[in-house]
């Protein structure tokens, strides 16, 4: 069910809005493929925090499965925090709009490497990580590289995927609509929270899947078949995040 294409006016700009306040934390995102499945936005509405909807492209919105390296993390603008601060991290993700037309993700789940970092963030944000055990892989053929990514939860979730990088620029509106995303909605603590963050365009590259045995997209309710719509790759971004914000509104308690 891939996405046609949409006017230019339709989607998020490729360049992150400035801050508004202090910085809360920064971190590097490295080597990050970006599975993609197009799908009815029915399907992942009754996944999102209340006072956002699914943000949708030509009838369908995405849910992505994501394997990088998160490195150098660090609070303010402080020094990154050493050992806890870079760890493996794959995400299932959504994309979500509020009424104030911002649009973000929202995370189906989070596994990661470091317990305390999983602990931290469940704490602090709400955000549904998981500490799990992870691996990556990599090698160099014909001149390619080739990343591989497995994860295994403590319930027994297991997760393979592999990809070969390309050497074309990706620049389509599928990549800028689920990779120009400038902030993340969450519930916590009985209401919903903005948490913007910043970062340069992504610098996104073609690339080939040759593994894919995931039951992490089914294990966050959704069974999606067949490959991925859109894949694409990036080898690094800088990140800063804003402290959160309260959705107007959406207090439950």
């Amino acid at each position: 069910m891939p996405a046609t294409v949409p006017t230019l006016d339709r989607l998020p700009p490729v360049t992150a809005p400035a801050l508004s306040g202090p910085v809360m934390m920064h971190q590097h995102w490295d080597d990050l493929a970006f599975l993609h499945w197009a799908v009815d936005p029915a399907v992942v509405a009754p996944h999102l925090p209340p006072g956002v909807r699914p943000d949708v492209l030509d009838g369908v919105t995405y849910v992505g499965l994501i394997p990088f390296t998160l490195r150098g993390a660090g609070p303010g603008r402080a020094p990154a925090v050493p050992y806890a601060g870079t760890f493996l991290e794959t995400n299932v993700r959504l994309y979500s709009v509020d009424d104030e037309g911002r649009r973000g993700v929202v995370f189906a789940s989070l596994d990661a490497t470091r317990l305390a970092v999983v602990l931290g963030a469940q704490t602090a944000f709400g955000l549904p990580y998981r500490w799990s055990r992870m691996r990556r892989a990599e090698r160099v053929r014909d001149g390619a590289r080739e990343l591989a990514w497995t994860c295994r939860t403590r319930a027994g979730v297991r997760s393979r995927i592999a990809v070969r990088l390309g050497t074309d620029r990706v620049e389509d509106e599928v990549a800028a609509f689920v990779t120009a995303r400038f902030g993340l909605h969450v519930a916590h603590r009985g209401r919903t929270w903005w948490v913007a963050n910043e970062h340069e365009p992504w610098p996104l590259r073609s690339a080939e899947v040759l593994v894919l045995d995931d039951g992490l997209r089914g294990a966050a309710g959704f069974d999606l078949a067949g490959p991925p719509d859109h894949v694409c790759f990036a080898e690094r971004v800088t990140t800063r995040f804003a402290l959160p914000r309260e959705l107007p509104g959406t207090r439950t308690r």
